[in-house]
């Protein structure tokens, strides 16, 4: 087994003062096979640590050809390039280390929810995105004054901790609409399509296919063949007693305007305009029309099969399915 957890080269740029603003990894990769992670050892320490050009020309050789040919164009480069190198998944310590796991995410070599980010608001600098490049938030304003003297103009997209996913990784197979609102760090799944109003947090995403028009929030992963209406929300916090992660399944849809603060199972649909939270009271109705009884949402988390719709006459949130996709979660019943 590696000891090695996660490696990547690539290209910093940084502030007048030398803080890093981002790092570009091309080709970042996660526990590397037992031979490769030994000759890292060797040549770099642990940690972040810049690298000369020619050092890397002189590792190519011991690369597998893919990974080779993906990295040999930072050959070329007349800046210092910047090596981190992770023997575990341990907390954040430094931007180039915070750039490397969000591109693992986009790179979907790791999944949302499987490494480990503490840390990582301490580690990113909030930074202006210009149509120039990355500037540090505070030097901004000198910036825009040099471009008008010069009779440029610079173009600030955003002004943010996290920037776009697009401008850093292209995962094959996805449609974005608007990439101002998908974050390095996302995970898009292949056949995954983000419209115009869709959102997508880091450390979130989707399996694919799946079509996006809502937001997914930090940590919210959507299975196979699972839709967000326009304007519908994924929680994006810890539900049910802060135990467990929002998360849906396969072939569930989230309703226009709607949303959910709990889990969900397979084939559950939530109708337009209804949000569930984990305290929100629902009556639970049978495949009968029968009554069973009235709980709260969090005691549904994770059930499959439920279709949550709000009653037109009495208001009441109702869930609708057989008995055996409702089979309470007893523990959390027996705590209320």
């Amino acid at each position: 087994m590696s000891n090695v957890y996660a490696w990547g080269t690539g290209i910093a740029r940084r502030a007048a003062s030398g803080a890093i603003l981002d790092v570009f990894f091309p080709c970042p990769v996660l526990r590397p096979a037992p031979e490769l992670a030994a000759e890292l050892l060797q040549r770099f320490p642990r940690g972040t640590s810049e690298t000369t050009a020619t050092a890397l020309q002189e590792l190519l050789a011991h690369l597998p050809e893919t990974l080779a040919t993906s990295l040999a164009p930072l050959t070329d480069s007349r800046t210092t390039l910047l090596t981190v190198l992770l023997t575990e998944d341990g907390p954040i310590t430094d931007t180039a280390e915070a750039y490397l796991k969000l591109h693992l995410l986009s790179h979907r070599l790791t999944p949302p929810n499987s490494q480990n980010l503490d840390g990582i608001f301490a580690a990113l600098p909030t930074v202006a995105w210009t149509s120039e490049g990355p500037v540090l938030a505070e030097e901004l304003s000198g910036c825009l004054l040099r471009a008008r003297l010069e009779g440029r103009h610079l173009d600030v997209h955003s002004v943010d901790k996290f920037p776009r996913m697009v401008n850093y990784v292209v995962p094959p197979g996805v449609r974005i609409a608007d990439a101002s609102r998908v974050r390095l760090g996302a995970y898009l799944g292949d056949g995954t399509t983000v419209m115009h109003e869709g959102q997508v947090n880091f450390n979130s995403g989707t399996l694919g296919p799946n079509m996006v028009e809502g937001r997914i929030s930090q940590g919210v992963i959507l299975g196979a063949d699972t839709d967000l209406g326009g304007g519908a929300s994924t929680m994006g916090t810890l539900s049910g007693g802060g135990t467990i992660k929002v998360s849906l399944g396969r072939n569930c849809l989230i309703g226009a305007n709607a949303g959910t603060g709990i889990p969900l199972g397979d084939r559950c649909t939530i109708e337009a305009g209804l949000y569930i939270t984990a305290s929100t009271p629902v009556t639970l109705i049978d495949e009968t029309g029968e009554v069973v009884r009235v709980v709260k949402a969090r005691e549904l988390a994770g059930g499959s099969d439920m279709l949550f719709v709000r009653n037109g006459r009495t208001g009441q949130v109702e869930c609708r399915t057989n008995r055996r996709a409702i089979a309470l979660n007893e523990a959390l019943h027996a705590n209320n």
